[in-house]
């Protein structure tokens, strides 16, 4: 893309204004177990987002980050499930090869990490403890596993026994609520089983998306558990915000989610002010649509033009928004079915319009309101049970 250098004063948003770039030194590289990577920002697994496509076009921007797949359920990978066989799969280039999965019972999870690490698969595995889905946490799985600590322990023990050297970490969030806070519990088993490192997603699952992610608990977080790298996620919107809570919280690396979506060029910035420059001013419309054509592309070669096209729709909407009338153009493109369509559309817009610093923090993705949590009857009666929640636990479409 041919951005242009640097950065002025309305290429960035009043609150990242004053915290570019990093100095030199000031951060380390990030290191978990085996695991090396230059600059310690992670791509966020989100279901039916972080596909093979979507990780290339991230890696397209940022080099030396990691970009971690969409979340594999276990059962379905021991039984070789077609479906998710596709999504488990990488690019034959892509290097480290991190792998997001997802399981309730410790035996299908040891036997899904010893064929992926058996088979030479992957290079990393992260394991998801987040999900805030309803019809997940009411059956006892996603973020309702960390309230019961001995369960946690036994799920996260059968990964690493089955990982070999393949570095291990688990992302959890912050409780079911405010009244049942699991964080630190979890970050004291991840150390004790053997993981690389933790990610803490900064909201309850109460939360689920909703208002402001809690720093102030990912700098707890990284005061309790000392011995693996501890790494934040919630509301990275900027290349700024991931310095602002590193700075703030002394975790060792950021998790970028929803500030990536229609922005996977957030990944070029990242790398940028972890290298101590300043991030490229952002692209304009004309710039946009040529991302929004080869990722669109990306997802025909890999699936097929009509699941593509298709799947595509809802990056249209992301790309477009805070775009001076992108309202119309989003309209016709959540009903395009073949990249004709979408090169059509696109062609009628304004390719000049420069970059609305205002959408640079408007939310993308998971829809904001906050939820009582389910939980199956009696759940947290005795949090100590190591009993496996039931098979439908393990929903392919949750997400943390």
């Amino acid at each position: 893309m041919g951005y242009l250098d640097g950065m002025d004063s309305a290429s960035v948003s009043e609150i990242n204004r004053s915290v570019l770039p990093a100095s030199e030194g000031e951060f380390a590289p990030l290191r978990l177990g085996s695991l090396a990577l230059e600059h310690p920002v992670v791509l966020a697994p989100m279901a039916g987002i972080t596909n093979a496509p979507f990780r290339r076009l991230c890696r397209d921007f940022g080099a030396g980050l990691l970009y971690v797949s969409e979340m594999i359920t276990a059962r379905a990978l021991v039984e070789r499930n077609a479906k998710t066989m596709k999504l488990a799969a990488f690019d034959p280039d892509e290097q480290p090869r991190s792998l997001q999965l997802y399981g309730v019972d410790p035996h299908y999870v040891g036997e899904a990490v010893a064929y992926l690490v058996g088979e030479g698969l992957i290079d990393h595995l992260d394991m998801n403890f987040g999900c805030p889905v309803r019809k997940v946490t009411r059956k006892g799985g996603g973020a309702a596993i960390p309230a019961k600590p001995r369960l946690l322990a036994n799920i996260v023990r059968a990964a690493v026994a089955r990982a070999g050297d393949v570095p291990v970490t688990i992302k959890f969030r912050i409780g079911i609520d405010d009244d049942v806070l699991t964080y630190l519990d979890a970050g004291h088993v991840a150390e004790e089983e053997g993981c690389a490192g933790v990610a803490l997603h900064a909201r309850t699952a109460a939360q689920l998306y909703d208002g402001e992610a809690d720093w102030g608990a990912i700098a707890a977080l990284k005061q309790a558990v000392t011995t693996i790298p501890v790494l934040g996620n919630g509301d990275i919107w900027e290349a700024g915000d991931a310095l602002r809570m590193m700075r703030q919280t002394g975790c060792d690396g950021v998790v970028v989610g929803r500030g990536c979506l229609g922005r996977p060029w957030l990944f070029g910035d990242l790398s940028d002010v972890f290298s101590g420059q300043m991030p490229r001013k952002p692209p304009n419309f004309g710039e946009v649509m040529e991302v929004m054509v080869r990722h669109a592309k990306l997802l025909v070669e890999w699936a097929g033009e009509r699941w593509g096209v298709r799947a595509f729709r809802k990056h249209a909407t992301w790309y477009t928004k805070g775009f001076r009338e992108s309202a119309r153009l989003r309209g016709e493109l959540i009903q395009i079915d073949t990249i004709a369509d979408l090169e059509r559309i696109l062609s009628r817009a304004d390719p000049t319009l420069e970059f609305p610093v205002q959408a640079l923090r408007v939310p993308r993705g998971k829809k904001g309101g906050r939820q009582k949590v389910a939980l199956p009857e009696g759940y947290l009666d005795d949090r100590m049970d190591t009993t496996p929640p039931v098979p439908e636990a393990e929903d392919p479409s949750s997400g943390g």
